[in-house]
């Protein structure tokens, strides 16, 4: 019977989702905010066990092995400090987090593509100062033009973001589910209003 409730409960998304546990890094700041810094359950209790993080908060529910008997952890610190990023990564999802998700165009969120702001076939390479968030309608639209023929202009001059600067607009965009402990942990160090 064990057996088939491991099987089930692997095979069943919701089941990976609950009880996850906020990953802090040694100064008690999340590794990252968006995405943020969530392990399973599981991972945090072999963590947990193999001495790398220390427990601060935990649910009230608890997990069974032959012997022993522990509290799932909802926030957990690393006791090593790992170093944030000195450069941010050239990827899609970082390209669209710059843009926060929106068009640089028209500012539609939804059905987002990237587009070249000097487009390639006039000589316009792929990189942060010539690579925008778009939505499809407003790509289409400029094509292979140049910005000044195609009648857009963009909200934002693209430019290479700073991981801090990333961190600062993941904040923006919670996940849909923050448990109640890891709320002292969260925006701690944003600036408080006066």
């Amino acid at each position: 019977m064990d057996g088939d409730f491991r099987t089930e409960f692997v095979r069943d998304p919701a089941g990976l989702k609950h009880f996850p546990a906020l990953v802090l890094n040694a100064d008690y700041r999340p590794l990252s905010y968006y995405p943020l810094s969530l392990w399973p359950w599981q991972d945090a209790v072999k963590a947990a066990w193999l001495d790398r993080v220390q427990i601060v908060s935990e649910y009230d529910e608890v997990v069974h092995s032959p012997s022993t008997t522990i509290r799932i952890p909802s926030v957990v610190v690393l006791k090593d400090y790992v170093r944030p990023q000195k450069r941010v990564a050239f990827t899609r999802f970082n390209l669209f987090l710059r843009d926060e998700f929106s068009c640089q165009y028209c500012g539609a969120r939804g059905d987002l593509t990237f587009d070249h702001v000097l487009p390639r076939a006039r000589g316009g390479v792929t990189s942060w100062t010539n690579v925008v968030a778009a939505c499809s309608p407003c790509n289409l639209r400029k094509g292979s033009q140049l910005l000044k023929h195609s009648g857009l202009s963009l909200r934002r001059k693209p430019h290479q973001p700073q991981p801090a600067e990333l961190q600062n607009v993941g904040r923006k965009f919670p996940p849909n589910h923050l448990h109640h402990s890891w709320m002292d942990f969260l925006y701690w160090d944003a600036e408080l209003d006066a």
